[in-house]
Formats: structure tokens, sequence, C-alpha cells
């Protein structure tokens, strides 16, 4: 909350695909019913470029989110699960983390994992995790062109689902940035 206006900001997908993986996100920052930023950029490469990390939430609080997740990163040479869970030990622990209003994604070329400010590490069984105020449009997008164009890429699975997804949530737009390892 920001002077009772409720920031939502953003729509991240990614997919591990076909020995690839994709992260993206749109570039639409709203505050209460207006949109105030259309090309934000909400992806992050981490661990020496082989770690992706997109956020959704408040842009500080996930600003150091980074910071934090990186410096786990850092401590735990670039092993992203074990970063993960070091993370989400601090997250639920700290009393200055736990009021952070933002949540992560993170992906390498092995997991794709969701960490939440309750602790949670959720790893899904496909590959395929989104979050934010668009996260579940873009998921089932994301399920249903891997089910019909098994010939794309990870980078243009996310790219097609963010595009439908922003034609959807009014949270979403068609500034879309995406990374690919």
């Amino acid at each position: 909350m920001t002077s009772g206006i409720t920031i939502r900001s953003t729509t991240i997908l990614g997919v591990r695909y076909k020995g690839q993986t994709a992260l993206g996100g749109d570039g639409q920052v709203t505050m209460g019913n207006t949109a105030v930023k259309h090309g934000a950029v909400k992806i992050r490469r981490l661990g020496g470029e082989k770690i992706l990390a997109g956020f959704a939430g408040s842009a500080s609080d996930a600003i150091a989110l980074f910071e934090r997740f990186e410096g786990k990163l850092d401590e735990y040479h670039d092993n992203l699960m074990r970063a993960a869970v070091e993370m989400g030990k601090d997250w639920r622990t700290d009393r200055i983390l736990r009021r952070l209003e933002a949540i992560l994604a993170v992906a390498d070329k092995d997991s794709s994992l969701i960490l939440s400010g309750t602790g949670d590490i959720i790893e899904p069984d496909d590959g395929v995790l989104g979050i934010g105020s668009g996260g579940p449009i873009a998921t089932a997008a994301a399920k249903g062109i891997l089910s019909l164009e098994p010939d794309l890429t990870a980078g243009e699975i996310v790219r097609q689902a963010l595009k439908i997804t922003s034609e959807i949530c009014i949270y979403t737009n068609d500034h879309i940035s995406v990374e690919v390892l």
C-alpha cells in the first residue's frame, strides 16, 4: 500500500521446455486504476547470467529481494535450490523481509521456483510458473500453447502466452520482455 493505493504491477511467466528456460514479463506498472508506467523491466539475470529472476509486487521491495537473493547465490556458489531454501528461511523469520510486498520467480536450466514471503518455495511439476496479477492466466495460456504447438521454443511460448494475458488481464500490457537460457 502506498498512501492507501494498492500497487498491482505485473505478470511474470516462466517456461522450461526442450532444454531451454525462458522467463518473461510485461512492462505495466499501475497505481490503483491508473497505469503509470508501460515499459518496466521486471526480469533480471543473476548468478553469472545463469539464473533468471522476475518479480511481482512492489518494485522497491523486489529490488531489495533481488539483492538479498543475489547474495544467497554468491554465498552458495550459484546453487539455485540451496540459495532459494536459505532465502525462504530468512524471508519467513526476518521481521523486515516479512513485510516486503513482492514475490519472486527464479529459474535456471534445471529448476523453476516461486519464492514467497511466507517462506514458500514452490517448484511446479511441469516447468511452467506464473506470478503476479496475470500469473494464472499466463500459466493457463502457456500450458495450452504447449499442448497445441510443441515445436515452439520456450521463449516463443512465453511471449505468446504473455500476449494472450495482456488481452485479458487489465494489470498486464503487451510491452513484453523475455530472457532465455
